[in-house]
């Protein structure tokens, strides 16, 4: 498995797939082919029916502002994969060649089946079950087995991870107006933080307002942390500072849920997918939750099994979720169900506890299904806003 400073990126939303991974392709592009005359750039797939509203051609044309190019969005056109760019490039001693670059979820890329990244395979499991058995062999924590693999200085990157979530969260409830794009639709995070205090419902008021924060910031283009994609940024820093705050924890143990939290959705990764255009928000949104259920077990210090069985009661509900952005926007139903998976994220750690011992289905049996589940759905329903509710809304 991947080190976690792969899953974790820090970059603009609104979407991994087609923001940070299409800014991605073309750094790569930029860095390895010189004397560049011109590209023609071929979008498929999600990438070509939703990238206008996830501001794929901007990040492009920002990206290779001093490179002349055109951008075409080829909606028919079937790959191997649904997140595809095609760079034809014309040199300037008249020489051409194609390279096709997969966005393949979270901001990593694939050439040619290969992802460029230093930090290939630093794990040598491939299953939960295979870190679980570390875990109990080695006497360590999950947390610990993330220190022994990663590099020495994953510490410090986590906690810049963190500062960013944080961040976002702080930015966005002090916003007010309108997300950008066709939809209008009113920025809240502010409003739910500024409700009226209640016993009874803060629980709710408070994890949403900083789960719609953190969603609204990546929807209007702003810095977050793909967790494990932009799409599903605000579930698992909204648990983290939910949690940080009302248990009065300090930065190392919330740094070390991070970890845990980067191991499940590694797993996920590995063995399934994070991508919605691959796998619908099963994905996206039913790993964040995970992996937040796996950190709340964490920092209530419950052992390896409940925090197995939390991660895979998150991920379980929510398999069969559709991918529909309306209007191709990561607003509506993203924004929502990034607050609906924060609150569903701890309550899959309290109902772990309750039921500890009785569990019947593994992780890594959820995550095999629900890759399978993903393959089957009709690609209506993974990130083309063709299907569900961006057929059925009107604009």
């Amino acid at each position: 498995m991947q080190s976690l400073k792969e899953l974790y990126k820090i970059g603009h939303g609104p979407s991994s797939s087609h923001t940070i991974g299409a800014e991605r392709a073309c750094l790569y592009i930029k860095n390895n082919y010189k004397n560049i005359n011109r590209i023609n750039i071929i979008l498929y797939g999600s990438l070509a029916l939703t990238g206008k509203g996830h501001l794929t051609d901007i990040i492009i044309n920002k990206t290779l502002n001093d490179i002349p190019h055109e951008i075409t969005f080829d909606c028919k056109t079937i790959k191997i994969h649904p997140n595809a760019i095609d760079f034809n490039i014309e040199f300037n001693d008249k020489k051409k060649e194609t390279v096709t670059i997969y966005s393949i979820g979270g901001g990593t890329i694939s050439i040619n089946g290969l992802i460029p990244t230093i930090d290939n395979n630093v794990y040598p499991f491939k299953s939960f079950e295979e870190i679980k058995k570390y875990c109990l062999d080695n006497k360590l924590s999950l947390a610990e087995v993330v220190y022994r693999f990663e590099n020495e200085d994953i510490k410090e990157y986590l906690k810049n991870i963190y500062n960013v979530m944080e961040d976002a969260i702080n930015r966005g409830l002090h916003e007010e107006g309108f997300l950008p794009g066709k939809l209008h639709l009113m920025r809240k995070a502010k409003q739910l933080y500024n409700q009226e205090e209640n016993a009874q419902t803060d629980f709710i008021r408070l994890l949403s307002s900083y789960a719609f924060a953190v969603s609204e910031e990546n929807a209007n283009g702003k810095l977050i942390v793909t967790a494990p994609t932009c799409g599903a940024c605000g579930v698992l820093p909204s648990v983290l500072k939910y949690i940080k705050d009302k248990e009065n924890l300090n930065e190392d143990k919330i740094i070390d849920a991070l970890a845990v939290a980067g191991l499940i959705g590694n797993v996920v990764k590995e063995n399934a997918a994070i991508s919605g255009a691959y796998a619908g928000c099963q994905s996206e949104i039913g790993t964040a939750c995970s992996m937040a259920a796996a950190a709340t077990s964490f920092l209530f210090n419950r052992d390896i099994e409940e925090i197995e069985y939390a991660a895979e009661i998150a991920l379980e509900h929510h398999l069969g979720l559709t991918c529909d952005p309306i209007g191709g926007l990561v607003q509506i139903p993203c924004i929502e169900r990034n607050a609906v998976a924060a609150i569903r994220a701890i309550d899959a750690a309290q109902l772990a506890k309750f039921l500890h011992g009785t569990r019947r289905v593994s992780f890594d049996t959820v995550v095999k299904t629900m890759y399978e589940t993903g393959k089957d759905l009709n690609s209506n329903y993974r990130e083309t806003s063709i299907g569900g509710l961006a057929k059925y809304f009107s604009l």
